[in-house]
């Protein structure tokens, strides 16, 4: 992490400023992928409270442990709906467990795969999208070098940190990331970025 600040506050001066202004962060990796899977379903679009709240409702529903994906698909969709989840996400639920029962999502050998090769492989689960494969990708796997483009946080940042008169596409925060020469550091410099606002996603 010490050669990612350094180089950051060598190549971008605002970034620098924000570096030398918070505490450094801590990307930490671990191998629970299924469960950071199934966590991301249940937190889409939630507070933290909500989403923490339901979670434990989750595993209560499964003895208080997370449950297998043969576990999840002897629940029908309504009694996932009575813990707190929205028929879609019991869905979303139900359909990461198959997946991975069929051997269309794997995680043996993930760790071999490039950015977007996980992305492409995470995507195949319906409610999984490129948001969550990147928060993925960052808090999960400790890649450094992840750009969500697609995070409203990063571009409301971005434009507040590099004074844009408008808010920034995702284009925009691609070129942005560019010009400041934030790679392979991208993950860094966007914590740094939601840190910025407060707001660090969980």
């Amino acid at each position: 992490m010490d050669k990612a600040l350094i180089y950051l506050q060598k190549v971008d001066p605002r970034m620098g400023a924000l570096i030398d202004s918070l505490a450094a962060p801590e990307f930490e990796k671990h191998t629970n992928y299924y469960h950071a899977l199934v966590d991301s379903i249940i937190s889409q679009q939630l507070s933290v409270k909500a989403a923490q709240t339901i979670g434990i409702r989750f595993k209560e529903l499964f003895d208080g442990s997370y449950p297998s994906p043969e576990q999840i698909l002897e629940k029908d969709v309504e009694e996932l709906r009575a813990i707190g989840l929205s028929r879609p996400k019991a869905r979303y639920m139900q359909d990461l467990a198959i997946k991975i029962i069929d051997g269309i999502v794997t995680f043996d050998s993930i760790d071999t795969l490039s950015n977007n090769e996980i992305i492409t492989e995470l995507t195949k689960v319906k409610g999984i999208g490129v948001w969550t494969a990147h928060m993925f990708l960052m808090s999960c796997m400790a890649r450094l070098d992840i750009l969500p483009t697609g995070d409203l946080g990063i571009r409301n940042g971005v434009m507040r940190l590099y004074e844009l008169d408008h808010m920034p596409s995702e284009q925009d925060v691609e070129l942005v990331a560019k010009q400041n020469n934030w790679h392979p550091y991208e993950s860094v410099a966007s914590w740094y970025i939601w840190q910025s606002l407060g707001n660090t996603p969980k």
